[in-house]
């Protein structure tokens, strides 16, 4: 009893790699090895590169909205068309300082997100599922090791970027104090510089950090993925088929085989027997074949069915052991007489005419 107990524990434990089927069955849930950490660290590499090409463009924008509004709309009437007017104006300059930016996160998302999973395109998650909000299986994501792991992470990543931030700022603490005795072009500058300085740092610590974020992901996706003896197994009998399905199908493929067989021996011209064991059912008709033909064909308890049927409807049984033999071993239903046959059957026939006066 403990060695089947033993037995089925091992067979039940996780301990193979996913097959390919179940990966694919997997991914079309959207169930696939991702880093959230690569995707954010790209997003945000992107994002301060375009801002260090075209900083200056927005730093220019922004000095003539600011310009603008201290010169010429600060005079304007407050007026409900004014009003209008100053908000889309400004609107639209906003938009086109931001629209590279958006451009390039949008393709970034894509890009790191095609880089890890390749295309991808699911609603499985978006269903509704009651696991979803169960409390108890969402205690145990709170309290599992996979959440302590995230955790950790977390607070890594703040140390890390942390310290870069801090370190960025030291470094550069002294122009910050000088600020007062600038004007706002050379502040703009100054701060715009340092953002992208201390951005790009951060991003290129996050990047770092990513990396061994994913292998962790791809680790815990393989670990998640196992499976035991008994789930191939299961998953070889689903794709082949239920081994007891399929006779049962073989099984009433036969028997409807079998009684198509059957309807045909009425028809036959003559039904050779062994006489016990074989019994061959033969017809002969010129507008269907050149030569004559078995409808029906079997042994033992088949073969007496045939001739059971062959007596009910007055077909001809001819007793020929080697002849029976002969042909149940050479030839299937449908199949027209081979030749080295043709004088035995023509024989058979021409006795079988007689005895029917035709």
């Amino acid at each position: 009893m403990r060695l089947k107990l033993d037995i089925q524990y091992f067979a039940g434990e996780k301990t193979e790699k996913a097959t390919p089927k179940k990966r694919q069955d997997e991914r079309k849930k959207g169930k696939v090895a991702k880093s959230q950490d690569v995707n954010t660290a790209i997003l945000l590499l992107f994002s301060f590169s375009i801002l260090f090409i075209f900083g200056g463009m927005m730093k220019e924008s922004m000095m003539t909205l600011y310009r603008q509004t201290f010169t010429e709309f600060i005079h304007w009437d407050l007026t409900e068309n004014s009003v209008h007017q100053i908000f889309s104006g400004a609107s639209i300059e906003v938009a086109k300082m931001l629209a590279p930016i958006v451009l390039i996160a949008i393709v970034a998302g894509l890009a790191s997100n095609l880089m890890q999973v390749g295309f991808l395109f699911t609603a499985e998650p978006l269903k509704f599922d009651l696991k979803k909000i169960d409390p108890i299986q969402g205690a145990k994501r709170i309290f599992s090791i996979r959440a302590l792991v995230e955790l950790l992470k977390s607070l890594l990543k703040i140390v890390f970027i942390a310290t870069v931030t801090f370190a960025i700022i030291w470094k550069f603490k002294d122009d910050m104090m000088m600020m007062a005795f600038k004007d706002i072009e050379g502040a703009l500058s100054f701060f715009g510089k340092t953002t992208i300085i201390m951005g790009i740092s951060a991003t290129i610590a996050l990047l770092f950090l990513s990396v061994f974020d994913y292998a962790y992901q791809r680790y815990d996706f393989e670990k998640n993925m196992r499976m035991s003896k008994q789930d191939i197994k299961d998953e070889h009998k689903n794709i082949e088929g239920d081994p007891l399905i399929k006779s049962k199908i073989k099984e009433k493929q036969r028997q409807m085989a079998m009684r198509r067989m059957m309807s045909e021996v009425p028809t036959a011209d003559v039904v050779i027997t062994n006489p016990t064991h074989y019994a061959i059912a033969i017809k002969y008709d010129e507008d269907k074949a050149t030569a004559p033909y078995i409808v029906a064909k079997g042994t033992d308890q088949v073969a007496l069915k045939i001739k059971e049927i062959a007596k009910n409807n007055d077909v001809v049984t001819v007793e020929n052991r080697p002849l029976a033999r002969s042909l149940y071993s050479e030839t299937e239903i449908g199949d027209l007489i081979p030749e080295h046959f043709f004088k035995a059957i023509a024989e058979i026939l021409a006795y079988v005419y007689r005895l029917n006066n035709r």
